[in-house]
This record gives C-alpha cells, sequence and structure tokens, in this order.
C-alpha cells in the first residue's frame, strides 16, 4: 500500500506534490488552496481494479467525496463509473461526459425531480431505501413508459468499529432496509410492473481499516440475495458493497485491498454475481491537500497560536469529527515546537490540529494540510461570507486551474435586494 506522503514530498527543503513545488503554486494562485495528485487518484483506482481483476466489477467512484468536475473526467478516463446521491452529483457526472450505464444512484431522499432526471439520463440503477422510494420511482417510470432497474439497500447491522457519525450500517441508522421487514418488501416489489430488481445494495460505513466488517456484510447479503432469488426474482444478480475503505491520515493502517479482495471475491464467483464498489475517500483522500498561508504567530500564557487564512470552512473533519490531519510547512526548517493551528473563523471549534508538534513556522509561510482530498472542498461553505479556495490539479511537473477562486461578488450573485 503506497503511503500518502508518496505523492506529496520533500525535495532540497520544499514540499512537492508529484514534481510541482506547493509553495511555487500557491505564490502563483494564491491561498487558500486545494491542490491535487492526477497520480494519486488513479494510482488507487488502479489498485482496486486488479485486487479484483478475477471477478466481474465495476468501480463507481463515489462523487461525494470530491465532485470537481475534472477530477470526475479524470476519473471517467481510467474507467470509473459513478455512485451518486443527488440530482447535482448527476449532472456532475454526467457533464464529465460518464456513460450513464456506468451510474448507480444512492441517496435516503430522491424527491420526484431529481428520479425523472435519472430515468430520463438512462442510469444504470437506483440504490432504494425504503419500500415508499420503490413505489415513487415505480409511479414516475410508469408515467415516462420506462422500466427502471433497482437495487434494495439494506441495513445488516454490521458494526464497522468507525466513528459514530459515519457508521451506517448498524439497526439504529438511519439507511438501508432491516432484514426482518426484506420478505414483505420483496412481495411488494415484484407487484410493481415498472420496476426490476437487479440487486442488493450494503454500506457500512465510511473510514473502515478492518476487513472483518466488510466480510460479514458480504456474507448477509449474499444470503439475501439467494432468498430473493428463491422467491422467482432471477434478475437480482447484482451485489453492491459500496465503499468505506479506509485511508492513511497519520500513521495508521489503512485497508489492506489486496486481502480485502481475498476474502470476498470467491464468494462471490461462486454465486456467479455482478460486483460493484462505491469507493471515494479510498481514492480522493490522500490525493489532495489543502495549501493555506500563515496570517499570525500568536503567544498567549498556554499556547502558541498559529493562525491561518483557511478553517472549518474549507475543512470540517477536525472540527465535526475532532479527526486527525497530517500538516506540513512547505519549506522545511530546523527546529519544533508545540502549536495550535487554526483559521479565522468566530467559533472556538475552528482548528486544524491542537497541541501539535510543528517544524518551525513563520507568518507568511505555506502550510499544506495533507490528506484533504476527501470530504474538503466538496463540503466546503461560505461561513463568515468567506469566498471558497481556488483548486489546481497537477500532473507530473505540469498542473492546471481546474476551479478559480470566488470573488466578493461571487458571494451575492444570487442574492436579491
Amino acid at each position: 500500500m503506497n503511503s500518502f506522503r508518496e505523492y506529496f514530498v520533500y525535495r532540497d527543503d520544499q514540499l512537492y506534490c508529484e514534481d510541482v513545488s506547493l509553495a511555487d503554486v500557491a505564490r502563483i494562485y494564491g491561498t487558500p488552496l486545494y491542490v491535487y495528485s492526477s497520480k494519486c487518484f488513479i494510482d488507487k483506482f488502479t489498485l482496486l481494479d486488479e485486487a479484483l481483476a478475477s471477478v466481474a466489477h465495476t468501480i463507481c467512484y463515489s462523487v461525494k467525496s470530491n465532485s470537481n468536475v475534472s477530477i470526475l473526467k479524470l476519473m471517467k478516463d481510467v474507467g470509473c463509473g459513478m455512485d451518486v446521491v443527488s440530482g447535482g452529483e448527476l449532472y456532475r457526472a454526467i457533464a464529465a461526459g460518464v456513460n450513464p450505464e456506468k451510474i448507480v444512484y444512492a441517496g435516503v431522499g430522491k424527491n420526484v425531480e431529481e428520479i425523472e432526471y435519472a430515468l430520463k439520463t438512462g442510469i444504470q440503477m437506483f440504490n432504494c431505501e425504503s419500500l415508499s422510494e420503490i413505489k415513487r420511482i415505480n409511479n414516475i417510470a410508469q408515467n415516462n413508459n420506462i422500466v427502471a432497474h433497482i437495487a434494495i439497500r439494506i441495513n445488516p447491522d454490521v458494526d464497522a468499529n468507525t466513528h459514530h457519525y459515519i457508521t451506517t450500517g448498524k439497526k439504529e441508522n438511519k439507511f438501508g432496509i432491516s432484514l426482518q421487514y426484506l420478505p414483505e418488501l420483496i412481495k411488494s416489489v415484484k407487484s410493481l410492473p415498472h420496476i426490476v430488481l437487479k440487486g442488493i445494495h450494503v454500506h457500512i460505513g465510511s473510514q473502515i481499516t478492518q476487513i472483518e466488517p466488510f466480510v460479514e456484510a458480504c456474507k448477509k447479503a449474499i444470503a439475501v440475495i439467494d432468498d430473493i432469488q428463491d422467491m422467482g426474482m432471477h434478475e437480482c444478480k447484482t451485489l453492491n458493497l459500496g465503499g468505506g475503505f479506509g485511508i492513511q491520515y497519520n500513521d495508521e493502517p489503512s485497508l489492506d485491498v489486496a486481502l480485502w479482495a481475498q476474502n470476498i471475491v470467491e464468494s462471490i464467483k461462486k454465486k456467479n454475481l455482478f460486483l460493484i464498489i462505491e469507493p471515494g475517500r479510498f481514492i480522493s483522500g490522500n490525493s489532495g491537500a489543502l495549501i493555506m498561508q500563515v496570517q499570525y504567530k500568536k503567544k498567549t500564557s498556554h499556547k502558541t497560536f498559529i493562525i491561518v487564512d483557511s478553517g472549518m470552512h474549507h475543512l470540517i473533519r477536525p472540527t465535526l469529527y475532532q479527526s486527525y490531519q497530517y500538516i506540513a510547512n512547505t519549506t522545511l526548517r530546523e527546529g519544533e515546537e508545540v502549536v495550535d493551528v487554526v483559521g479565522p473563523i468566530c467559533e472556538s471549534g475552528d482548528f486544524f490540529a491542537k497541541d501539535r508538534l510543528l517544524t518551525k513556522t513563520e507568518e507568511g509561510d505555506y502550510l499544506a494540510v495533507l490528506s484533504a482530498g476527501a470530504y474538503g472542498m466538496a463540503m466546503a461553505s461560505h461561513y463568515n461570507s468567506h469566498p471558497l479556495p481556488a483548486e489546481v490539479l497537477v500532473e507530473g511537473s505540469n498542473y492546471r486551474l481546474i476551479r478559480k477562486r470566488e470573488s466578493y461578488e461571487d458571494l451575492i450573485a444570487k442574492e436579491l435586494v
């Protein structure tokens, strides 16, 4: 498994993304700035694709993790499908040139307009979360003289051993259909003329680094497919195992993809099932860094604060999950100090790191928050009326702007006075 630092490395005390100096890019485009390694995106996809080479499969990149259209096109060009959870994400995928037949549509709250749009676009299937949703899809498909393909998302009640905010496969979570209600639901689905049940979907959470939860979920899902086929629904031949594959944020282990594949592939081949997986963070997480400039170095009686021009409005993971993000100065100096790295937002929760040992940092320096490619820009907000950052994609020694920095004018462009 490649370490996230393979793509962001020091050369002559300067931090590089692939063959591009991050400080140079920051000086050109300003900060805050997201910078992405195209090689890391492609390597992570290839690792998964090769691990699953012996079984028929599609890898559907989870758009919600990083939805920039240039990133989606990059993934499409290497053969990736897409996992979308909104009409907007579907629109982005289509704009990137993704074949609709390689798009699966998940999410618990699909509205009428989104379902109509997806059906007319010709997506591969919906991942459905309730009987009410399935009936709505059937009615809309009937009105448009279309047959809709679906997978039913089950809730397998599997503990993913991850943060409670990002576990999704326990019985107390809002996602999926409890196994006890499945037989009754299947009977109802059989009566819907514009629905074809193509498979079972399961997604148990995010940032999972252990094999066992995936294996347990896979076994339960295959048993459900057996039961459904026994009920006469023989077109149910797809197993969508979702995503949730854990990555490195520091020195913790990431998911062993080869071992994961060894533990699930044979059972899928034995049943002659088609496999779909929906990785997001695994592909995008280690691929990105948030570059920010130090505005002030402030010392109090108890702390040294490094105050930067980015914050929780651009990368919310440390605040929301109290999670660790590796931070590096783009210029490596001698000496170390313990600091809090904080942003400009008027909240005490606006921080990237507390009591963190960093190399010596001075005002004007550029800091890089690594492993920030997933759920960074995708969750960024305008809180305190800060414009959104620019985004840059690196390809070897080349780089290009893939999102312009917002202006103050952009902040109020849609508002009416």
